[in-house]
């Protein structure tokens, strides 16, 4: 998919700020592990994004009662939501020196309900061109997402006769919405309630109290926000 920059200055998809924390011990000697066994971008980026869709659990999969929305405490306490453990890859994306987003899709259940905002990274890789969409919401049963820059290999490609929608905005920093909604809940049940169900072209996502409330399956089995 073609993606489009949220800021003209790359610069931005490099920066550390209270959210995407890559100046923080943690994820400086977390990107210092993961860098040791690595020889070239590619090969960082690709453990950086394992590491994180596999030894973070998703908080709904793994029945997790807190919230987390900072990267340094995604990879501290080893647990978030989509649009957390987005957070931590990004940090430890650029980290690396790997200019790194934030993107998003609008998923629904099969039958085209309950929609839910689900969050994704991409990666500007040295040589390849283009951003490369990951999904490091973690595996399970019928979701095998892995890191490529050639095909995409996300969890869950849209479906856009359900009204599933790739939005084409990349972004350096959350959403203000996302954001809003993981640190106003205080836990993950609450979370489940505040789920965003569109994010308008405006770049500012608005959540939906009653529609996100009913989307916490799709949360839980769609999306997995």
């Amino acid at each position: 998919m073609e993606l489009i920059k949220g800021t003209a200055d790359l610069s931005a998809y490099l920066a550390a700020d209270d959210v995407i924390d890559h100046h923080h011990p943690t994820v400086r000697s977390t990107a210092a592990r993961l860098g040791a066994g690595t020889a070239a971008p590619y090969d960082y980026a690709k453990a950086a994004f394992e590491f994180v869709r596999d030894t973070v659990p998703h908080s709904m999969d793994a029945g997790e009662r807190r919230v987390t929305w900072r990267a340094s405490d995604v990879l501290e306490r080893r647990t978030g939501i989509c649009y957390a453990k987005s957070h931590a890859l990004v940090a430890l994306l650029r980290a690396g020196s790997l200019p790194a987003g934030l993107c998003y899709q609008r998923l629904t259940d099969d039958d085209g309900r309950d929609p839910v905002v689900h969050g994704l990274v991409a990666v500007l890789l040295p040589g390849v061109g283009r951003w490369a969409r990951q999904d490091a919401r973690g595996n399970k049963p019928g979701v095998d997402a892995r890191f490529s820059v050639e095909g995409e290999r996300l969890a869950w490609p849209v479906r856009p006769e359900l009204g599933e929608v790739d939005y084409p905005v990349l972004y350096a920093t959350p959403p203000r919405a996302v954001l809003a909604a993981l640190q106003g809940a205080g836990s993950v049940a609450e979370l489940a309630g505040l789920l965003l169900t569109a994010l308008p072209p405006d770049g500012e996502p608005a959540a939906d109290p009653a529609g996100a409330a009913a989307s916490a399956g799709a949360a839980g089995q769609s999306a997995s926000a």
